[in-house]
This record gives C-alpha cells, structure tokens and sequence, in this order.
C-alpha cells in the first residue's frame, strides 16, 4: 500500500518565518532519491536549494512558483512506498530528517548525499538519511488502510466497489491515498465528494466565493483548474447581455482615456524586499544617525592600482578601487574601535570587535542585500580584492549562503558605479557605521599652489552617535581619507 510522507517547507536559516517558491525541480509522479535537490525558494536573504529527505515518487506539489509559504507549511506530499512492498514499520528514508529539514533549514539546504544508511524496521536493510540526520526507529505503526468506494465529480461512483488490490471486472487498480482527492466517509457510513484542487486552486475559490463542491473539474484525473474557478465565478448571462452584441452596432471613434488604475502596476512586497524595508525603517528610528562627508584627492590610490595590475600577485584579480577603500576602513578601524562595535540595548553594553566582518551592500534584482566578508582586516590586497568580487557576483546570482547575510560588524555601500558623489546611507542594523564611496572624477585641485586636474572621489560616513562620538566618527574618516589619498600612510597604522 502506498505511503505519502509530507515535506514542510524549513526554516532556511535565523528564523526566518516564510520563504517565496522560486522554482521546481520535480514534478508530479518524478522519481527521487534521498538529497536530491527538489525546490529552489527565496527567502528574506538569499536564495537556497533544498534537498529531499526521502527516496520515492512525488505525488503532488502543493505550492506554486511565486508562492509565499511559512514556514512548516506543506509545500509537497511523496509516496515513500509507491510498488506498497515496504514491510509493515518500514520507513523510507528518515523520520529525523523531516524534522531536522524543518529545524535546521540552511544545513539541509548545502547537504549532499552522505552515503550511509539506517536500520529499516526488522528487513535489515540499509536506506539513504538526509545529510546531518540520525535514522530514526521505527514505530512499527502500521497505516490504516482506506475503504470507501473513489468516486468521480458531483459524487457518481465509478462503477467498482472493489479493492486496488483486485479490481472488478478485471480493471486497473485505482489509487485511494492521493492527498485532497475524491471522497471522503462520514462517521455514519455515507460518502461525501471532496473536490479535487490544490491549495492555491482552493485560495482562488475562497477569494472569489466559488463553491468547490459545484465545479466540475477539467483538469487530468478531474482536477478542478484556476480556469474551471474563474469560469464558475463568472455571472450567468442574461437576455440583456445575450442581445448585446446586436446594440454594438456602430464601433466608437474615439476610446476614453484609460482611468490611473488601469495605468498601474501593483507588485507584492515580499522577500529582500520586505526585509529590507524592515530593517532600514528600524535603524532609522532605533540608531540616531550622523553623517560627515569628505572630498579626497585619491590620484595616487590610482596611480598605485595601476602599478599593482603589473605585478604576478595580482594576475587574474580584479583590483577596483573599492578594494582599496575597504583594505582603508580596515586599517582605519584600528585607531577608532567604535565604528565597529555593537550597542547591545538588552544588556546595556557596548561590545567591541577585534575582527572586521565587512558588509558590502550590493543591489540585485530582487532588492538590496549585504553579504559580509569574514575576517577582512586579516587579508592581503589581493585577498580582500578577490573576495569582494566573488561575494558581489554570488550576490547578484542569488547564490549567496544564509550564513554570509548576518553578523557584520561595519559596512562600505560602492555608490560611485552608478555615478553618484555620495549620499546619506542608513547603517546596519546591529551595526554602528557605514561608509559611502562615491564615484571618482576628474576635477581640478589645488596642488602646491597650482591648479591641476587630479582625481577626486567623495566619501560619507554615517554613524550611530549613541556609541560613535562626533570626534570618533571624523577621525575616522580622515584616517579613510588620508589612507586614500597618500597609500603609504599605511605603514604608520
């Protein structure tokens, strides 16, 4: 007898609450193995593959792409026992890995396949777990096995009272487990018609107040559509609406104007999106920001990378001029501790971080995210050039792990790619400063008393004045500035 296990959709990683379905990557009646990859989703902070905890076929999707699912919400059933030959207590696969899928989220999200396998009931045989999941034993519950007679739409049978097992008349055997399928028994023995739909089929009708139980359905197997809804929600004709193509006799010359509605477009908030909104509005109104601004002549920061592009350390880096401002925060942050440190309102304290988990705001297409780089200030150049450059294009790929979107410590927004001299950025939260880095023009500047072109680039620094005073905030941004603007000031830090 066939077996259907849920997989609720997991917790992704720092308890997110709900995840968007981006794509999948199975089907109704696929076959799967233990850790294949089945669904990609997004989440508040990146995009993440999830893996299969069990081998089987895959008996329905119960979410669609675009959906937004919470978490622990069923997103697809599968049929651990598809041939009904598992023993009686058997387990395909591991009831630990449900759950561990549902607990951890961003661990079973990066497993693969482990090899190893667990003890099945009392048959001896060795079966796939998920990654980073124990075997669980067996209860040696049996499922109870299902007796009432599968009827088609509107409640007519279909013509066999018989088992899957030994259908009559020699028929096909038919199968009575599908997840929100047919029929089902009222305690007083009378059969009762479920319609076929899945939950988004079932959401559109409720939206629409259309009763499942009076469509019929023409989708495969009976399956009530969106369409099949849509139709029903649709007002019967009438004889005015029937005679109305004779009173369309003469087209219109002119056609109105379309009203503003018609002319809008109205996009969910959800994802990075909503996350962002979230986060900025609470920093905003949590962190009391301060911003300073700084012009700086950065011709031999130029000059230097240029230089530097010759040498075989950098061959195959991509050494921009953002790799330079933040090897100078960096360093900067040295002299000025604060800007790196945490106010941890809870507990009243200020904590202070003798690393520099680097934020690197990146805009993607599904809004603006900040992955960190760990343990920037212990990098070469080079290093830090490299690492910026993978995490930027792992950003706007939608690759990034979950555990590189939390726990910075200051973060550097490169707002000169879009050709703009700076701004007024909101900080982190969790954070007590960001610096913003302007685009680099060529401007005259007065250099020993003589005007001459140079490059000239923009810096702001924005900080929380709550634990950054005013003193503490421009020196640091000076120390940027002068670490900028004359490289070798580096080896005084």
């Amino acid at each position: 007898m066939s077996e259907l296990k849920s997989f609720p959709l997991p917790d992704a990683g720092e308890g997110l609450t709900e995840a968007e379905i981006l794509n999948w990557h199975v089907a109704a009646g696929d076959q799967v193995e233990v850790n294949q990859i089945i669904v990609e989703i997004e989440t508040a902070k990146a995009a993440v593959e999830l893996p299969c905890p069990w081998a089987g076929v895959v008996a329905e999707l119960l979410a669609e792409p675009g959906q937004t699912v919470e978490v622990g919400t069923p997103i697809l059933t599968i049929d651990v026992d598809p041939d009904g030959s598992a023993p009686p207590g058997s387990q395909n696969g591991t009831a630990a890995g449900a759950a561990g899928a549902s607990q951890a989220g961003a661990a079973a999200a990066s497993a693969e396949a482990s090899g190893e396998g667990g003890g099945d009931g009392d048959s001896g045989e060795q079966v796939a777990t998920l990654v980073g999941y124990g075997p669980a034993k067996s209860t040696g519950v049996k499922r109870r096995p299902r007796t009432d007679t599968p009827k088609g739409p509107r409640g007519a049978t279909n013509g066999s009272s018989a088992s899957p097992e030994a259908p009559a008349d020699g028929g096909a055997a038919t199968s009575t487990t599908a997840p929100t399928r047919g029929e089902s028994t009222e305690p007083d023995g009378t059969v009762e018609y479920v319609p076929l739909a899945k939950p988004p089929v079932r959401k559109l009708a409720k939206e629409l107040g259309v009763d499942l139980r009076q469509v019929i359905g023409h989708g495969e197997g009976g399956v009530i559509t969106r369409e099949d809804v849509r139709r029903a929600a649709e007002p019967a004709p009438t004889q005015a609406s029937q005679a109305a193509p004779a009173a369309q006799a003469a087209p219109a010359t002119q056609q109105a104007p379309a009203g503003d509605a018609e002319r809008e477009r109205r996009v969910p908030i959800r994802s990075v999106r909503k996350a962002t909104a979230k986060a900025m509005v609470s920093s905003a109104f949590t962190a009391p920001h301060v911003t300073e601004f700084l012009t700086v002549d950065v011709t031999p920061m130029m000059e230097l990378r240029n230089r530097l592009k010759n040498q075989p350390a950098y061959t195959g880096v991509k050494l921009t001029p953002l790799a330079f401002a933040a090897k100078a925060m960096c360093l900067a942050v040295k002299r000025t501790p604060e800007v790196n440190a945490t106010w941890d309102e809870e507990s009243e304290e200020i904590v202070y971080k003798d690393y520099v988990h680097l934020g690197v705001a990146a805009a993607t297409q599904r809004g603006l995210v900040v992955p960190k780089v760990r343990d920037a200030d212990s990098m070469t150049l080079a290093e830090l050039a490299a690492a910026l450059d993978d995490l930027t294009e792992a950003a706007r790929s939608g690759t990034t792990s979950p555990s590189d979107m939390v726990n910075g410590t200051i973060t550097i927004t490169n707002v000169g790619v879009f050709g703009v001299d700076t701004g007024t950025p909101i900080i982190n939260p969790g954070e007590s400063a960001i610096l913003a880095f302007g685009a680099i023009r060529d401007m005259p500047w007065v250099v020993d008393g003589e005007l001459v072109p140079r490059k000239i680039c923009q810096l702001s620094l924005s900080f929380d004045h709550r634990l950054v005073d005013g003193q503490q905030g421009s020196q640091f941004l000076a120390d940027v500035g002068a670490l900028l603007s004359d490289p070798a000031v580096a080896m005084t830090f």
